[in-house]
């Protein structure tokens, strides 16, 4: 099992929006690619000095086959969505993680 997880820091003048839209719009969007089978929102409890708000998304995923290909079929057009409605205005990093244990 692997976890894909999203970093983001969102500009503090478009945050509701950008937040509204993560939970209604962007993250049903990657789950209906059929790919991941959760996916967990959190805010990062940081002061930035950049400024705005940081949250991370953890969607996870079966195993490494299935996320490389949601990289080719469905990461382009969901990344491409979020770069026209707020450009410039967030920064985002992703990290892939596989799952040792559960407890």
């Amino acid at each position: 099992m692997y976890i894909y997880n999203v970093t983001t820091n969102i500009d503090e003048s478009v945050h509701t929006q950008w937040l509204k839209w993560m939970q209604e719009i962007h993250i049903p969007d990657v789950l209906s690619t059929g790919k991941f089978t959760s996916a967990k929102m959190s805010r990062v409890l940081i002061e930035e000095e950049m400024g705005g708000l940081t949250y991370s998304v953890q969607y996870t995923i079966a195993d490494k086959k299935t996320l490389e290909k949601y990289y080719i079929e469905d990461a382009p057009r969901l990344q491409n969505e979020v770069m026209k409605l707020f450009s410039n205005k967030f920064v985002s990093f992703r990290t892939e993680m596989q799952i040792v244990s559960e407890h």
